[in-house]
């Protein structure tokens, strides 16, 4: 080594390791867009009228169609026209015994029969990307269910899941991922209490959650008082710095988002109010 060479790599270290540290500031700063959200219409498909009128809210809302009822198949059909995106709502079995429609998934099943419901509710709406749970307080929190409900998905390796989170109980991601299926969980709904003031205040809470953590799912329901409070809130989204992004760039973007270096927001929590 000549004179004077390691003298000068000892003034040189600090300063690569500040470079170095600076670099990776910049990428990670590059990696932090602005906060996303996702916003579904849950119950699509029983009423024409209400249908047809959230249908058009601006933006990237995705729908939820509920299997087999009056009005999904043309409605999702108006949905893409629109280029909204479309999904199954798929019925599942509560822990209260709620009616749950055409199409229901139940414990009661044998392996045979949900999966070809499973089948024909996917079959019988148009467009679809991705599902939810409508209900499934009682079938989510069950592994053997999901798991069939994983293994009946993977044969469509296009679709998504999203668990509506009906209980805190629920296992419904937790097997989404064990077999691997794009998957997200909602984090506020929007509507158990349909006054507009209340519906107001859940928007906000969307809103906070996607200011704190980055992204954040919300389920409303096509409820008059719902489109007109989401029409008012959505114009306003820019002025909050959010984007409101389809259900399926949702799926996509937690699941790069978890290959980052870990952040310093704190972990989601399971929104106190939900639909059974």
């Amino acid at each position: 080594m000549r004179p004077g060479t390691a003298q000068r790599l000892l003034f040189l270290l600090p300063l690569l390791g500040l470079l170095w540290l600076l670099s990776f500031q910049a990428i990670a700063a590059g990696k932090t867009p602005q906060p996303v959200i996702a916003l579904i219409i849950d119950d699509m498909g029983n009423q024409a009228v209400w249908g047809e009128a959230v249908l058009e809210l601006p933006g990237a809302v995705t729908y939820a169609f509920l299997p087999h009822t009056p009005h999904a198949s043309r409605l999702a059909e108006q949905a893409h026209l629109k280029g909204k995106e479309v999904m199954l709502h798929l019925p599942m079995q509560s822990h209260e015994g709620n009616p749950l429609g055409p199409g229901a998934l139940t414990l009661h099943m044998t392996e045979q029969a949900f999966k070809r419901t499973l089948d024909e509710d996917l079959k019988a709406i148009p467009y679809v990307k991705g599902l939810n749970n409508h209900m499934g307080s009682l079938l989510t929190r069950h592994p053997g269910a999901m798991a069939w409900l994983m293994q009946g998905l993977q044969a469509r390796p296009e679709l998504f899941f999203i668990d509506s989170r009906t209980t805190l109980a629920t296992v419904a991601q937790l097997m989404a991922n064990e077999y691997q299926i794009p998957s997200a969980s909602r984090d506020v709904f929007l509507d158990n209490d349909r006054s507009p003031a209340a519906i107001e205040r859940q928007f906000d809470q969307l809103i906070k959650r996607a200011q704190r953590k980055g992204y954040a799912i919300g389920i409303g329901h096509p409820y008059p008082e719902t489109a007109k409070v989401l029409k008012q809130k959505l114009a306003a989204l820019q002025a909050h710095g959010i984007t409101l992004i389809p259900a399926s760039e949702m799926v996509e973007y937690q699941r790069n988002r978890s290959q980052w270096p870990a952040s310093s927001s704190p972990s989601p929590k399971v929104a106190k109010n939900s639909k059974l």
